[in-house]
């Protein structure tokens, strides 16, 4: 079995909050502050200055620190990256707009795309043409690339990507181009598809490259930055990186494929939610993470995240499949929208209240962290309708103004729909409950899911505030609130494998399979894997999985096998064919005879083991417990305010009851206990709120 060091660092960074997790032994350290949005690396380095003093350990005690962070996908999402370009084949400029050419909702004449991360100017044409044999059809012309780099120098570039038609095949031409731009403008970042996403489609392949490309300057700067002051600071530990896939990788990979990194900071909450439902015996589970700036939502089956290959970030129409940037690579599989406690509050054009996906943030923040915000959010509404205590917001590091937020929600809200700041403040309470949960539902949709039977795991800062109502609107019987719900994510970094995934396209027609070919190549994915994984876990011992995107010829899409772990021969083209058949079987309930089956994508995942579990049981004492205290808080079937106890997580024991309406308050986020639902302390100290039988 792998040894862990024994002191370890979790720091998750968000739009809005930076969360840090110390684990020293079997003892927890938890906190909470303001991301630095101009320079992520100061709040860090301030948080977990202060976490390891509270520990009273020194810097160089620390034996590992695992980050994961939302900066990238705060960056696609509110358009924040680098000013990027497009080298690509001559003709093939706009495939970025042209994408698939269907409509994700057919009958809507007005429907709205995302625009292209790189507008068309900057999408500059080569003359080079490959083959999906891989073979050169037209030779690349240097001469259009040094055009085309001179235009980049006179635009001010700061980040280059390079697709060409069938460069997955064939990545000469690409990786020339790469030499060349990286001579003349070496200042200049440069993401080549043929390695960031080496497969066929060139729609995803450009869309993955170009949005690695965009957040290359952030993410290196930032990485870069934060590692030298670390190292400055006495942490002279390694430094590892959560990947979108939930596994943890090194510095200079991160800094290489940003793009891995879009889903980092939600991927650890992923595995949180997932450790939580192991712990507890649970086969169903919706994970609900809501921070300052996104909110996120992960099915959890048999105690394993639902995972992907492609996903979409910054859905722009009612959260339908299609209306979103795609990204091919490997990824815990989630929803994620801009609605968070920082997501701002307006009234648009319509005349109805509209929330996210635009946020505070931490610079200035909601109206009520007087830092200079004017813009109502959802944590000024929370406020206003008495769902967090001003007073101990934060651990009462942090007071909140009340009054300043009220005032905010009616100027804003109240007065343009005539309604008072209480009920405007529910509106926009409403409204942000819904798009989650209109979201959780159309990703059930996708997914062939039922959301009715699961369990909601609820965390982040924002999440125990509004699980309660989603649970309401999405049927969900039980909802758990874990121990450390408000810095979740970063507990969830030290639950993580170091692990690697490799992608590599490769047509192979099982009718003519050639094992050579296939074992040539799955050795060299799992050379390339392992030596990622061994900087992260030298010694420690690994496990490797491969499968490959398998489907009958002339189909569109392809479905993954699992394979086995071993060197093939010309007997397995009848083995893979029983897997993929089995596969495909438990899919769609019956194969088809006759047709042609072939392997377009190979697969090779390699982890070291992951952390132990997250607490222990302990035996359950029922109690009915008396509470801190009383204050009013809006309740949404009444319309109206009513007195409502308020508890002290830390002084409810396992056993404790609580029937709603009621709020439990602790230094990172508080849980709002709905008329609809009562709440249990559990063995392992969690709360456990159960819908009350009608």
């Amino acid at each position: 079995m792998t040894t862990f060091p024994a002191i370890r660092l979790g720091v998750d960074i968000g739009g809005t909050f930076t969360d840090v997790a110390l684990e020293v032994g079997d003892r927890r350290y938890t906190a909470k502050g303001l991301t630095t949005a101009r320079a992520p690396e100061t709040g860090v380095l301030a948080i977990v200055r202060a976490i390891i003093g509270e520990a009273g350990v020194n810097p160089g005690d620390v034996q590992l620190i695992i980050h994961g962070t939302t900066l990238a996908t705060n960056a696609l999402i509110e358009r924040k990256g680098a000013r990027t370009a497009l080298l690509t084949t001559e003709g093939f400029r706009d495939v970025l707009e042209i994408r698939h050419e269907n409509r994700f909702e057919q009958y809507d004449v007005n429907i709205d795309l995302p625009p292209p991360l790189v507008p068309r100017r900057l999408r500059l044409p080569i003359r080079e043409r490959v083959d999906a044999q891989g073979s050169v059809l037209v030779p690349l012309d240097e001469a259009s690339v040094n055009r085309s780099i001179q235009a980049l120098s006179e635009q001010k570039i700061e980040a280059v990507a390079v697709g060409f038609l069938h460069s997955f095949t064939n990545p000469d031409h690409e990786r020339r181009v790469g030499e060349m731009v990286a001579h003349r403008l070496p200042k200049v970042a440069v993401s080549l598809s043929s390695d960031v996403s080496p497969e066929m489609r060139e729609y995803e392949r450009f869309s993955t490259a170009c949005a690695n490309a965009y957040l290359q300057p952030l993410i290196g700067s930032y990485l870069g930055k934060l590692a030298r002051e670390l190292q400055e600071s006495g942490f002279h530990c390694p430094l590892l990186l959560m990947t979108s896939g939930g596994g943890i990788t090194t510095t200079e990979t991160a800094i290489r494929f940003p793009v891995r990194l879009v889903e980092s900071g939600p991927a650890g909450g992923a595995i949180f939610a997932a450790c939580i439902a192991r712990q507890h015996g649970l086969d169903q589970v919706v994970s609900f993470d809501m921070g300052g700036t996104t909110a996120k939502i992960c099915f959890i089956d048999q105690g394993r995240p639902q995972t992907s290959r492609a996903f979409e970030v910054a859905r722009v129409y009612r959260f339908t499949k299609g209306s979103g940037l795609p990204l091919r690579i490997p990824v815990i599989e989630m929803v994620e929208i801009g609605a968070g406690g920082g997501s701002i509050a307006a009234i648009d054009a319509l005349g109805r209240i509209n929330v996210g996906p635009q946020s505070a943030g931490s610079e200035p923040g909601p109206v009520c962290y007087s830092r200079g915000g004017s813009e109502p959010t959802v944590t000024d509404a929370d406020l206003v309708l008495g769902r967090i205590d001003p007073a101990s917001f934060s651990g009462g590091e942090m007071r909140l103004d009340a009054d300043a937020a009220e005032r905010a929600i009616a100027e804003r809200i109240g007065i343009k729909l005539s309604l008072a700041a209480e009920h405007a403040a529910f509106g926009v309470s409403e409204m942000v409950d819904e798009n989650m949960a209109n979201a959780a539902r159309v990703h059930a949709i996708e997914s062939g899911k039922d959301l009715r039977p699961r369990t909601l795991i609820a965390f982040g800062g924002a999440a125990p505030l509004h699980a309660a109502r989603v649970a309401e609107k999405l049927g969900v019987n039980r909802v758990l609130v874990p121990a450390n719900a408000g810095v979740g994510s970063a507990v969830g970094l030290l639950r993580a494998p170091v692990a690697y995934e490799v992608v590599r396209g490769r047509l192979l027609r099982l009718s003519s399979f050639d094992p050579d070919i296939a074992n040539r190549l799955l050795a060299e994915m799992r050379a390339e894997a392992e030596a990622i994984v061994r900087r992260g876990a030298p010694g420690a011992p690994l496990a490797e999985r491969r499968s490959a995107f398998m489907r009958y010829r002339g189909q569109g899409h392809e479905i993954s096998v699992e394979l086995p772990v071993r060197d093939f021969s010309a007997a397995d083209r009848s083995s893979i064919t029983s897997l993929f058949e089995e596969a495909y079987r438990r899919l769609y309930s019956r194969p088809i005879p006759g047709v042609e089956i072939e392997i377009l994508s190979w697969v090779v995942a390699v982890s070291a083991a992951a952390q132990g579990e997250l607490a222990s049981a302990v035996p359950l004492r029922l109690s009915e417990p008396k509470p801190r205290a009383r204050r009013p808080v809006f309740d949404p079937q009444a319309g109206a305010f009513a007195e409502v106890p308020i508890y002290w997580r830390a002084d409810l024991a396992p056993g404790a009851k609580i029937a709603g309406p009621a709020v439990i308050a602790e230094d990172d986020t508080s849980t709002v206990i709905s008329p609809l639902f009562e709440a249990q302390i559990d063995k392992f100290g969690y709360i456990a709120l159960n819908r009350r039988e009608t």
